[in-house]
Formats: C-alpha cells, sequence, structure tokens
C-alpha cells in the first residue's frame, strides 16, 4: 500500500470498535417495526393518492400538490400509530428472533 493510502487510513486503525450490546431492546425493535409499517401504509396510500385531483371546489391546489407527499407520509405514520394493518406485531417477532439468533 502507497504511503498517502496508509497515511489516510491511520486515523482509522487507532480507533475501538465498541462490542454489539448483548440482549435485544424490544422498545426499540417495536418502534422499528411502526416505522416500517407507517412506510409501507405512506405508501400503499400515496398509490391510492395518484388519481385524485388537486383541483376543483374542494381541492387545495397548488399548496395541496406541494405538500401531498408531506400530508400521505403523516397518514401513514398515524394508521400505524393507532394500529395499522397488524404488521408491525409480526415485524417485531421477526426482528427480535433474528436478534436472538445472531447472538
Amino acid at each position: 500500500m502507497n504511503t498517502e493510502a496508509q497515511m489516510a487510513l491511520a486515523p482509522l486503525a487507532s480507533t475501538t470498535v465498541k462490542a454489539p450490546v448483548a440482549g435485544a431492546n424490544v422498545a426499540a425493535t417495536k418502534k422499528v417495526a411502526q416505522q416500517f409499517e407507517g412506510v409501507l401504509v405512506s405508501e400503499m396510500l400515496n398509490d391510492m393518492f395518484q388519481g385524485v385531483g388537486t383541483g376543483g371546489m374542494f381541492g387545495g391546489g397548488p399548496g395541496e400538490e406541494m405538500f401531498r407527499s408531506l400530508m400521505i407520509d403523516e397518514y401513514g405514520k398515524q394508521i400505524a400509530r393507532q394500529g395499522g394493518l397488524g404488521l408491525a406485531d409480526g415485524v417485531t417477532r421477526e426482528l427480535l428472533k433474528r436478534q436472538e439468533g445472531a447472538q
């Protein structure tokens, strides 16, 4: 390896690597599973809203066009928080199972 590469990698060689924490963090895993479900629901809602126009008497016009994706993301998050489609529980179980198997 040339000296420039060795000099560039030298600070990385002196850093310590922390070992993974033993045990599964159930609360964090549930949160991640709920976020995953929220993203999935948002994607489904995004497809559903593709055919809905923003004009007309009750439409939001250009403002709705700009902020629709943010609104759909929030809908997805709220649906997931309220129980969603029931995917978060299964995802949580699978993630915990895989975390326990990796140890």
